[in-house]
């Protein structure tokens, strides 16, 4: 063994009988022969295993680098994940919620202020497309994303609502819906005070 670790075999013994302990680097030599981490070694922790108890309590949502109110061409084309926000499992169970189908994006601009501020993040579940109700969703409208209000209308087109009053609504006509898809319903935002 203390030929694979490239160690003296009076070192091994030294390390085992506790009369000296191993640096930092004879550490990784020992742990990298006997195929086990060096934490595990030093601590008694085992990575892997926290690891998967941590993934147990937290479900891991992409960040997209595709802004709301910003960019051209569908958000999935071209977005690339930024890094991965971390939820409890129990939270998004609680609101009936599937991980796999949700995907967070910022906010751009002001148009939704005081709910939504510039640089706010929403998460989107991507599962609901279709209008249920007065609600937030993400849409793409001309090649832009909006996270806006929607309410269906009594001819069958939607009122786009921004909360900041200074942005009118817009409508868009029942023989128009085509110019607008629905990306998913907003389902949770933050961002920093």
């Amino acid at each position: 063994f203390a030929r694979s670790c490239s160690l003296s075999e009076g070192a091994i013994r030294s390390y085992l009988s506790g009369d000296t302990y191993p640096t930092l680097d004879r550490l990784e030599q020992i742990a990298s022969a006997a195929g086990v981490s060096a934490v595990w070694l030093a601590f008694g922790i085992d990575e892997r295993a926290q690891q998967e108890i941590e993934d147990d309590k937290y479900a891991y949502i992409p960040l997209y680098d595709a802004r709301v109110s910003a960019g051209h061409g569908a958000w999935n084309d071209s977005a690339k994940v930024l890094t991965m926000l971390a939820f409890t499992r129990y939270s998004i169970r609680k609101q009936g919620l599937e991980p796999a189908h949700l995907a967070a994006f910022r906010v751009d601009g002001d148009s939704n202020e005081p709910v939504l501020s510039d640089g706010d993040t929403v998460m989107v579940d991507l599962r609901r497309k279709d209008m249920r109700g007065d609600a937030m969703y993400v849409i793409s409208m001309g090649g832009h994303l909006f996270a806006k209000r929607l309410q269906l209308q009594l001819d069958g087109g939607f009122q786009v609502i921004s909360a900041n009053a200074a942005y009118p609504p817009v409508l868009v006509p029942k023989g128009q819906l085509d110019e607008l898809e629905i990306i998913g319903r907003v389902v949770w935002a933050g961002g920093w005070m």
